[in-house]
């Protein structure tokens, strides 16, 4: 029974790490005031650059680097449309969805069936791991779990504890105050959706090289839309999306284990999309202020506006 438990926690863990991933980046950005629905485009880039350069070179490692460099790169569209042109945040970051999802189908085709020789294998933590329980659970993992949570306790470090981490936060609440303390809040608008996108690519690379060894379009199945529920949930704050990724990592395995008892596989497949919809509802009926959202989330800032 212990190991049925373990097993069934350890692929909780596995399910909830690119929502964890992916969470801590869109907070950062949403923190900076820029709203980000393109997610689940950029997750969709790096899941497929990560397989592909595993596949040609073997190198899994090499993969997540040039996966992260994708996510920043295609980023990069979205705070020019949201920070120097101004656009509308919500159009843009849907555009950047399309696009993200457009081009890795496009650039996937080919791979499409097509197995690794190699993946991003589970890494044991010396003596930690023979822990009974806590050992297999928490230190017998792949990389991308162990960087999940030591890059959400770092972020929270940072927004929370450290002068660039205020300067962020300012700058999603007050951007005029901002200013005027000589900070270029376009330019860190910039570095904060780079840094989002950076994050999400890291997601996209779990599931392609660590998750599974194939690449197939859809492979995101919706969970960029699911990070931004969890960016809610959390509060914008890194530390408590430590605790939804992983609960919603627990709706994407129990939808397996409610299978064999003859369950709607339909029915189960909603489940995780439900679920964040009546998050999303649960939230919206809560004043806005008690939420910690950035008040500036979402506007336009004009340099010299006050």
């Amino acid at each position: 029974m212990e190991d049925v438990v373990i097993s069934v926690l350890h692929r909780t863990m596995v399910a909830g790490t690119p929502l964890l991933l992916g969470t801590v980046g869109e907070v950062i950005c949403e923190r900076s005031g820029i709203l980000n629905l393109g997610v689940e485009g950029v997750m969709s880039v790096g899941a497929v650059v990560a397989f592909i350069v595993t596949y040609t070179t073997g190198n899994p490692w090499l993969a997540l680097l040039a996966a992260i460099c994708a996510g920043m790169l295609i980023s990069v569209l979205h705070a020019f449309a949201s920070v120097t042109l101004q656009a509308n945040q919500v159009v843009s970051g849907l555009a950047l969805t399309m696009i993200g999802l457009g081009l890795s189908g496009m650039l996937g085709k080919p791979y499409v069936g097509k197995p690794l020789a190699v993946k991003m294998n589970d890494v044991a933590i010396p003596w930690l791991s023979d822990i009974p329980f806590v050992g297999p659970l928490f230190f017998k993992q792949s990389p991308f779990f162990y960087m999940a949570i030591i890059l959400a306790l770092a972020a929270w470090f940072f927004l929370e504890r450290t002068l660039p981490g205020i300067k962020v936060r300012s700058a999603g609440e007050n951007p005029g105050a901002t200013e005027t303390q000589g900070v270029n809040v376009a330019l860190l608008r910039y570095a904060c959706v780079i840094t989002g996108g950076a994050f999400s690519a890291m997601a996209g690379a779990h599931l392609s090289t660590s998750y599974s060894k194939s690449w197939i379009e859809g492979m995101t199945a919706g969970r960029g839309w699911i990070v931004i529920a969890l960016t809610i949930f959390s509060l914008w704050n890194p530390g408590k999306a430590i605790m939804g990724a992983f609960i919603f990592g627990g709706v994407f395995v129990l939808q397996y284990l409610l299978q064999p008892l003859g369950i709607s596989p339909n029915f189960l497949a909603m489940l995780p999309y439900v679920s964040t919809l009546l998050i999303l509802l649960a939230m919206s009926t809560k004043d806005r202020r008690k939420l910690n959202a950035p008040a500036q989330l979402g506007e336009p800032y004009k340099r010299g506006e006050r």
